[in-house]
């Protein structure tokens, strides 16, 4: 499944994390997760949803199953969760 492993590269660079940070939080090797990107593996259920939990993200939208993602907007002000809503509605109508 490529879907998987781009969105897991997409999510691992969004997020400013090396193969090698994802590795270690996962406990697995570095080229376990290359393999996951590279589509050449598939991680286990187990590895999913952790995997899903670093990035809090569903694991449909890990799978390709729904394009839906989404945001962690605690800590931010009613003014900032504005902003972002308006950009957001902004980029839709493009």
């Amino acid at each position: 499944m490529v879907d998987f492993g781009n969105t897991l590269k997409t999510l691992r660079l969004r997020n400013d994390m090396t193969q090698e940070q994802l590795s270690q939080r996962l406990g697995l090797t570095k080229s376990v997760i290359s393999a996951y990107e590279t589509g050449l593996r598939m991680p286990s259920y187990e590895v999913l949803i952790s995997i899903s939990r670093i990035f809090k993200v569903s694991t449909d939208y890990l799978l390709g199953l729904e394009r839906k993602q989404e945001i962690d907007l605690s800590g931010l002000t009613e003014e900032e969760i504005q902003a972002l809503l308006n950009l957001i509605q902004a980029m839709k109508r493009r």
